[in-house]
């Protein structure tokens, strides 16, 4: 017995050593985290600012965990546009940085983002600054932002792309029909092409009109920039882009002015030395994105009155739990945001930055509601990003101004609904059941059989009335005939520069033009600039580490790209009835 009390007490002991010993470690861990959290970039004398060009493109990419990032955790590597532009306002304003140096990698964004970088950084040669580009492969999109470059290097044995768009979209239909699953549907809208996948084989001759068009709209505004830039005409550019640019030697590029010079990368730092009149590789600093975050404005303006940038990215759903990943748009969350913003008296104006194909009808009329209310006390002017479609220009339709990029992929005004039959999948494995039910429609919504043509009718008259709905809420909103608007409505998806012209949005522009915009329907001369909602928290951000943040982070990893024909299956499972989405994700790969 006296052993045995010598063994439970030893236990004791060695469990709380070891408690202290862990104790002591988290202590050190999360110190070294807190101390590089917080480090302030020193700009050095003779600084070039290094724009590295990868990992995917948002409008404020998430912080890492600083845990994972600590433990060598994979994490998503993406880039916030918010960031790439205030690095370029301080890298035009800043007189230790001397230019900008372009380093092309694998970056994946759509084009009304790249259309803003570049113009920032056409604004920035004003300064008289230079900029330079380098790459050893140039994507589309790394191509399109390098070509506004003084200067275009690429490395002896590299390529660029220059090939064009294109959408490709996949079709369920023929899996499902192996399955046993029938995909019954109700839509309003002859472009609304978001239920073409579980219906159909290939695109409809309405979807096909509208991807050409908005394709070549875009393609065309891509062209007219880089032809501007590289005194290249838009015709030899498209004869360029057919040849299969990228199977072409690298001195076919620079006597096609497609590029100015071939240089190693171990040349490129001589060539910036060269640019900032330096002979030492001491004296040449490059300071990178994430480095700038840390620098002040020059001139950072701490006026009482504001103007909030109150942003909103991703597929709209109803909840209320934020998502600390700044994936998705949850109205619950947004709308307290917005109401925030209708109470503080300091805030003068708001401009909603809003990047969204769209989703949940419910949550969208949600959202409109607090949009409204809140233009009832101040002027809301909405900037559009990548996207601002269906569910996305529901939200937007309603602001006192509302500003687009020309490639902005915006409209879609039309709602569906996606209702599974599995009868024949439950027959194949064996399967059957049987009913009891105490009202006529108590076994509405069953999977296990198809619906009645009572309920079907029913069903269409609830999906009308959504799009009648969301018909009125823009003709409201844009001071237009309901019938005037339902001719340009029916789904169809336009680009910005399009939606300009049928009255869909007021200007093109980036978020700087929907400040100016602001500030003019405020009247304000004075003002600073304030981000909504905060980041998220370094505590927020370990807290964060759930199961289901883990899976996530998992599937993303392994799964690639797959990953999102995966989660938007998924998300049709927890979803309103009535949906509001754009089926597209164009990217200049």
């Amino acid at each position: 017995m006296k052993g045995f009390f010598k063994s439970v007490l030893a236990t004791i002991v060695a469990l709380f050593i070891v408690g202290i010993i862990t104790f002591v470690l988290s202590l050190g861990i999360f110190g070294l985290i807190l101390s590089s959290s917080s480090e302030t970039y020193v700009l050095k004398d003779n600084t070039v600012f290094e724009l590295k060009l990868e990992g995917t493109l948002k409008d404020r990419a998430p912080a890492k965990n600083p845990l994972y990032e600590y433990l060598g955790v994979s994490q998503a590597s993406n880039i916030g546009l918010d960031d790439i532009l205030s690095g370029i306002q301080k890298a035009k304003e800043n007189e230790k940085i001397k230019g900008i140096y372009i380093h092309a990698g694998m970056l994946f964004g759509s084009t009304a983002s790249l259309q803003e970088i570049r113009n920032a950084l056409t604004d920035f040669k004003k300064s008289g600054k230079f900029v330079v580009a380098y790459g050893d492969t140039y994507s589309q999109g790394c191509y399109y932002l390098a070509s506004v470059a003084d200067k275009i290097v690429l490395n002896p044995q590299g390529m660029v792309d220059l090939h064009g768009l294109s959408a490709s979209p996949m079709f369920y239909k023929g899996l499902l029909d192996k399955l046993g699953i029938e995909m019954q549907i109700f839509k309003v809208g002859t472009y609304k092409s978001a239920v073409e996948p579980y219906i159909n084989e290939k695109m409809s001759d309405a979807n096909r009109e509208q991807v050409a068009s908005f394709l070549n709209d875009t393609w065309s505004s891509v062209l007219a920039d880089i032809s501007a830039s590289r005194k290249i005409s838009v015709e030899n550019l498209n004869s360029l882009a057919d040849t299969c640019l990228m199977m072409k030697d690298p001195k076919y590029l620079a006597t096609n002015k497609v590029i100015d010079t071939l240089l190693y990368e171990t040349e490129m730092k001589d060539y910036l030395k060269s640019l900032v009149k330096v002979d030492k590789d001491d004296d040449l600093s490059l300071a990178s994105v994430s480095n700038l975050i840390t620098v002040p404005l020059k001139e950072k303006n701490t006026a009482e009155d504001k103007i909030a940038v109150l942003y909103a990215e991703g597929g709209i759903y109803s909840g209320q739990k934020p998502d600390p990943n700044g994936e998705d748009i949850l109205d619950g969350p947004l709308i307290k945001e917005i109401e925030k913003l209708r109470k503080d008296d300091k805030v003068k104006a708001v401009v909603f930055r809003v990047n969204s194909p769209g989703g949940s009808a419910y949550a969208s009329e949600q959202i409109w509601k607090a949009i409204t209310d809140l233009k009832a006390k101040k002027p809301v002017v909405v900037s559009m990003g990548d996207y601002a479609a269906s569910g996305g220009y529901y939200i937007s339709c309603n602001a006192s101004k509302i500003i687009a990029q020309p490639t902005t992929l915006t409209g879609s005004i039309g709602v569906f609904g996606l209702f599974p039959n599995a009868e024949g999948l439950t027959k194949k494995i064996g399967l059957s059941f049987d009913n009891v039910k105490t009202n006529q429609r108590s076994d509405f919504g069953e999977i296990t059989r198809p619906m009645r043509a009572d309920e079907k009718a029913m069903l269409q008259r609830y999906i009308n009335n959504g799009y009648d709905l969301f018909l009125t809420r823009c003709a409201d909103g844009r001071k237009m005939e309901k019938d005037s608007l339902a001719k340009i409505a029916e789904g169809r998806v336009w680009t910005g520069k399009q939606a300009l012209a049928i009255g869909l949005v007021d200007g093109l522009g980036g978020i700087d033009v929907a400040i100016k915009e602001a500030a003019k329907l405020a009247k304000l001369k004075d003002y600073s600039l304030q981000n909504y909602p905060k980041k998220t928290s370094f505590f927020d951000l370990l807290l964060s580490s759930s199961k289901d943040d883990m899976a996530a982070k998992a599937m993303k990893e392994y799964l690639g790209a797959d990953y999102k024909a995966i989660k938007s299956i998924k998300e049709l499972q927890s979803t309103d009835y009535v949906q509001a989405r754009l089926p597209y994700d164009i990217q200049m790969k």
